[in-house]
C-alpha cells in the first residue's frame, strides 16, 4: 500500500506539462506599436500581466482564444495584446499563467540599430576586397576572398551531360557580394536585393548619409547607404557582354516535361549561335561546391562564368535603370554608364528573349527560370521612370503583369517591383491606371492581413506551407504592408509590417529570433562557409543582422531537414545547424527585406 501511494505522486507529476513559453518579439516594441505576444494554454484565456524591470505590474487582463494552429501544430492558442501599454523602458516581461516571456524593451528607436546591423551584413559579404578590423572588429576580419578573379567561361559537359561550347572570352569579375553561404554570386539573384537596397534609398534618401555605416566609403560625401549599393552594381556592370560577342547557348522554350519529371531537371532548348552583346552573365561561381568550412580566401576551385540568360539581362536593366536616376546629380558619369548600360541590355534582351537558365551546374545555384514576362515588365517599369520614353510606357502596358494582382516578390517573380514603382510614380501613367495599381498594392496588403487572422501566430503569411527562404516571403509581403500604408496611412497596415518583424524577431513557435545577436534566443549557426565556429572554433559566428532563410517545409532537402520531413508542421520545420541549408543559411536577398522593412518601422512612426 505504501508503495502504492508513494507512487501515485510520481505518476501525478510525470503528465503535467512544463511551463511554455511565451512567443514575442524578443527585441521589444515602439511605444505606440500593436504588442501581441502568443502562448499554447487550455482552452480558457488565460489571465497576463506587464511587468517592468522591477517587477512592477503595469498593465494586466486576460488572453484571447484563437483554438488549434495547423501551420504552427499547437493546441489552444492564445493571443496576448498589450498594445494599450505606452510606457517606455528596458527589462520588461510578460507572465502568462507562470510563464514569463525573456526581457525585452519599449522605446523609440527600437529598429535604427537592426536596419544598421542588416545592411552592415553585406559589407561582410563583399568579395574582392578584405573585410577590415576597423569596421567589424578583429572577430570578423578576414583577407580578401577571390581578389582578382579572371575567369573563363564553362566549357565541357553539365551534370546532365550536356556539351557548352567554349566562348572565347575571360572576364575580369572582382567584386560584388557572395550570394550566400557560399561563394558563387548571381547577378539574378543581385539583381533583386539592389532593387531592394536602392528603393528604400528613393524612398527616404537621408536615412543613411555619409559616415553612418562602418565602410571604407564613409566620408567621400555619398550617402552610405548608395555606397554600398554601389559595390554590388559595379560588380553587375562587369558581367554585360561586350557589343558583338557571339555565344552559343540554348535559345527557345525548355523542351516538354515527361511525365512526372521535375521542371528543375526540364532539358534546356537546341543550341544556337546569338549576338549576346549587351546581355548579362547568369553568374561566377566555383566549378565544384567546396567543403564546410571555407573562407574564401582559402577557395581551391576554378572560379568560372556561366552563360548570358534572358533573365540576368532583364536584372541588369532594370537596376541599371534605378542607378542612372538615383547617382544623375551625385556621380553623373557613373548615372550615364549606367543608363547606357540599362538601354544596351534592355536592346539585348528584345534580340533573346528567351536565352533562359538551366539547373544544371554543380558548384553552384542554378537559379532557372523558365519565365521571364516578368523581369521584362520590372524592367520597362524601371527604365520609363528613369526615361519618361514611351517606348517603355508601351511596353508595360502591353504586359500581362501591368493587371496581374500584386503579390510578394522574389527573384523569380519581379512583377510586382515594377508595380510597386510605378504606383507611387503617379506622373507617368494615367491617372486612372496608377490609381488601379494602388488599389491593387492595397488589395494585396489586405489579403496578407486576412492570411494573419487564419493562423495563431498571426503571421501576415499563408498558412498552408512554408517555402525555402520562408522569412524572406514573410518580409517581402511586410513591403507591401508598408506600402500600402504610405499609400493610405491607415494603421493597420503598419500593424501587419510589425507583426512581420515580431515573427522573425521571436513570436515564432521555435521561440527563436531568426536574426542573429538581436534577442536572448537568436540563430547561431548559419549554413555559411566562414561563419562557422561549430565545426572550427578559429572561425567567428554570424555578426548581428544576419537573417536565417527559416522554416521549409516544401523542399527538405539537406540531411538534417530531410529527417524532419513529416514530423513538423509548416512553422517548425527548422533547426540551427550549419549543415541545415535548406532551412537555416543566409542570403543577400533575404537579408535586403530585413534591411528595408527594419529602416521603414524605424521611419514611419506609429
Amino acid at each position: 500500500m505504501r508503495l502504492l501511494l508513494f507512487a501515485a505522486p510520481l505518476l501525478v507529476s510525470a503528465v503535467i506539462p512544463p511551463p511554455l513559453p511565451v512567443h514575442l518579439n524578443q527585441l521589444g516594441f515602439e511605444p505606440g506599436d500593436a504588442k501581441v505576444a502568443i502562448v499554447h494554454g487550455s482552452d480558457v484565456p488565460l489571465a497576463w500581466k506587464l511587468v517592468d524591470a522591477s517587477g512592477k505590474t503595469v498593465l494586466e487582463g486576460r488572453a484571447t482564444l484563437y483554438g488549434d494552429d495547423p501551420a504552427s501544430g499547437g493546441k489552444y492558442i492564445q493571443r496576448v495584446d498589450f498594445s494599450a501599454y505606452r510606457g517606455t523602458g528596458k527589462g520588461y516581461r510578460l507572465i502568462v499563467a507562470g510563464s514569463e516571456s525573456e526581457r525585452f524593451d519599449i522605446r523609440p528607436g527600437i529598429y535604427k540599430p537592426l536596419a544598421t546591423d542588416a545592411l552592415a551584413f553585406f559589407y561582410h559579404q563583399r568579395a574582392g576586397v578584405p573585410i577590415e578590423a576597423r569596421f567589424v572588429g578583429e572577430k570578423w576580419a578576414r583577407p580578401a576572398g577571390h581578389a582578382t578573379e579572371l575567369a573563363k567561361c564553362f566549357t565541357g559537359k553539365d551534370d546532365r551531360g550536356i556539351e557548352w561550347p567554349a566562348c572565347g572570352y575571360g572576364i575580369n569579375v572582382r567584386g560584388g557580394w557572395y550570394d550566400a553561404g557560399d561563394h558563387g554570386k548571381y547577378v539574378v539573384n543581385g539583381g533583386i536585393t539592389l532593387w531592394t537596397l536602392l528603393n528604400a534609398y528613393e524612398r527616404r534618401p537621408d536615412a543613411f548619409p555619409d559616415k553612418s555605416l562602418k565602410i571604407p566609403e564613409a566620408g567621400n560625401g555619398a550617402s552610405d547607404l548608395l555606397d554600398e549599393a554601389r559595390y554590388e552594381m559595379e560588380w553587375m556592370l562587369r558581367m554585360q557582354l561586350p557589343d558583338g560577342q557571339k555565344v552559343r547557348v540554348p535559345v527557345g522554350p525548355f523542351k516538354p516535361l515527361a511525365p512526372g519529371q521535375n521542371p528543375w531537371t526540364a532539358t534546356p532548348a537546341d543550341f544556337a549561335e546569338i549576338n549576346a552583346g549587351g546581355m548579362a552573365l547568369q553568374k561566377v561561381a566555383d566549378r565544384n561546391w567546396t567543403k564546410l568550412p571555407m573562407p574564401p580566401q582559402d577557395d581551391p576551385e576554378e572560379r568560372l562564368l556561366y552563360p548570358p540568360t534572358t533573365a540576368a539581362t532583364l536584372n541588369l536593366a532594370a537596376v541599371a535603370a534605378q542607378c542612372a536616376r538615383l547617382w544623375k546629380g551625385i556621380d553623373d558619369a557613373f548615372a550615364a554608364r549606367c543608363l547606357s548600360a540599362a538601354q544596351r541590355a534592355w536592346a539585348a534582351a528584345l534580340r533573346n528573349p528567351e536565352v533562359l537558365a538551366t539547373n544544371s551546374f554543380t558548384g553552384s545555384g542554378g537559379y532557372g527560370d523558365r519565365d521571364v514576362s516578368d523581369e521584362f515588365y520590372w524592367a520597362a517599369a524601371e527604365l520609363l521612370v528613369t526615361t519618361g520614353e514611351d517606348q517603355y510606357a508601351q511596353a508595360v502596358q502591353r504586359s500581362r503583369h501591368f493587371r496581374d494582382d500584386v503579390r510578394e516578390p522574389a527573384w523569380p517573380s519581379t512583377a510586382s517591383l515594377g508595380t510597386l514603382l510605378l504606383a507611387t510614380r503617379p506622373a507617368l501613367l494615367p491617372a486612372a491606371e496608377v490609381k488601379r495599381l494602388q488599389a491593387s498594392v492595397i488589395a494585396a496588403a489586405d489579403r496578407f492581413l486576412t492570411d494573419a487572422q487564419g493562423n495563431g501566430y498571426a503571421v501576415p503569411y499563408i498558412a498552408k506551407d512554408y517555402p525555402w527562404g520562408s522569412n524572406s516571403s514573410v518580409l517581402n509581403r511586410a513591403m507591401i504592408l508598408a506600402t500600402a500604408h504610405d499609400l493610405t496611412g491607415n494603421a493597420k497596415y503598419r500593424a501587419g509590417v510589425i507583426a512581420a518583424l515580431d515573427y522573425v524577431l521571436g513570436r515564432n513557435p521555435m521561440n527563436v529570433s531568426y536574426v542573429s545577436g538581436y534577442g536572448a534566443l537568436s540563430m547561431q549557426h548559419p549554413h555559411h562557409r566562414f561563419w562557422a565556429p561549430s565545426l572550427d572554433p578559429k572561425l567567428p559566428g554570424p555578426p548581428p543582422g544576419a537573417l536565417s532563410g527559416g522554416p521549409n517545409s516544401t523542399n527538405m532537402s539537406d540531411a538534417i531537414a530531410a529527417k524532419m520531413k513529416g514530423q513538423c508542421a509548416p512553422q517548425t520545420c527548422w533547426a540551427d545547424n550549419i549543415h541545415a541549408y535548406a532551412l537555416n543559411e543566409v542570403a543577400i536577398n533575404w537579408n535586403a527585406p530585413l534591411f528595408w522593412v527594419a529602416a521603414w518601422a524605424d521611419s514611419e512612426k506609429p
